[in-house]
């Protein structure tokens, strides 16, 4: 059968509209990032939701941020940036970096180095980035860094979590035990 009579054969491409993709992969809580970098203008960040680990070896991660974003556009000219995930008591710094206010870096304790992006104090974790490069991914770009420093924050901060269309915290999962064996995959 040619391939043109299995084409006329296949159902019509469905594609789910945008409020019903929001709706649905809102169910899938995202950490809350806060992504900064040092550029000859001054001091950039933007909140993101869309941060995760791509590979170990190499150290790589991505974020990903309007396209129409000039602060993330910043930043990818930067060569370097430091993700802060933030703490679940940092909302107003999550809101400062969402809006497009002046100034920023004036909501939260930021530390700023003569070589290197800014780092929130009292965050989750911090991950310095190289850029690795970045792409077009639909109506965001995806920014792959290169891992060259992190750390965790010493004693119990939760990271701020979006969920359901709204900040979340771990509240409900503090305390409890959940086995971990089924994830010995993970250490591999």
């Amino acid at each position: 059968m040619p391939a043109s009579a299995l084409a006329a054969t296949d159902p019509p491409v469905m594609v789910p509209e945008p409020a019903d993709i929001r709706h649905v992969l809102g169910h899938v809580p995202t950490s809350v990032c806060v992504v900064t970098a040092t550029t000859p203008s001054g001091p950039v960040g933007v909140t993101v939701g869309s941060f995760t680990s791509v590979s170990l070896d190499p150290p790589l991660v991505v974020f990903y941020a309007g396209c129409d974003s000039a602060s993330a556009q910043a930043i990818v000219g930067a060569r370097s940036f430091c993700v802060n995930v933030l703490a679940d008591d940092q909302q107003e710094v999550c809101a400062a970096f969402a809006r497009r206010t002046p100034d920023r870096f004036a909501t939260g304790d930021w530390e700023f180095e003569a070589h290197g992006p800014p780092r929130l104090s009292g965050a989750a974790a911090w991950i310095v980035c190289d850029v690795e490069g970045s792409h077009p991914a639909g109506d965001h770009m995806a920014v792959v860094g290169r891992v060259r420093d992190l750390a965790a924050a010493r004693g119990p901060r939760n990271p701020l979590l979006f969920h359901r269309g709204q900040l979340a915290r771990l509240d409900r999962a503090r305390g409890v035990h959940a086995p971990t064996h089924s994830f010995d995959w993970w250490d591999r």
